[in-house]
């Protein structure tokens, strides 16, 4: 069964929650110690993110959250502002995607490509994963309009093979 494009979405936001875990929690260790997680959790208290989740880095929309409310004081020194824009970006995606919303084949090729490009800022394995989703739903977009070219072909030489046997 295919893949849709909803789905490359969910697991690229999967890989994205596994490949920036690591590294929201060592940057904010890096700023506030052991202190950290009781920060991250205080910046999510004025949100519905912060229900009961004793690991802040366990949802990927909190640590997207965490990083944008955080920039200033943490993220900003090791990432530019092309990432914290592909940090935004990527929160609407996250919230399309959990709202069952479609997603086009362009739209999914762009959250693909947000996702890694934020993967490998933060020097993520899992972008190579998320790289690999990307070119397979280029393929099936090239497969598509191949078929389509030779569907439109065929139509045309049936019409004019179909025109030609009308004249007198």
């Amino acid at each position: 069964m295919a893949i849709t494009n909803h789905e490359r979405v969910g697991r690229s936001l999967t890989l994205l929650k596994a490949g920036l875990g690591p590294f929201v929690e060592r940057e904010l260790k890096a700023k506030y110690g052991d202190g950290w997680a009781f920060e991250a959790k205080d910046v999510l208290s004025d949100t519905r993110l912060n229900a009961g989740n004793s690991d802040p880095t366990g949802d990927v929309a909190a640590m997207l959250v965490i990083m944008d409310r955080k920039w200033g004081e943490v993220f900003r020194h090791i990432l530019g502002k092309a990432e914290r824009s592909l940090v935004n970006e990527i929160i609407a995606v996250r919230n399309r995607w959990a709202h069952q919303e479609p997603f086009s084949g362009d739209d999914a090729y762009r959250a693909l490509d947000s996702v890694e490009r934020l993967l490998s800022a933060a020097s993520a394995p899992e972008a190579e994963d998320v790289d690999k989703t990307k070119m397979e739903l280029l393929r099936v977009r090239f497969d598509e309009q191949a078929r389509g070219e030779k569907r439109k072909s065929a139509g045309i030489a049936i019409e004019s093979g179909a025109s030609g046997n009308l004249k007198p």
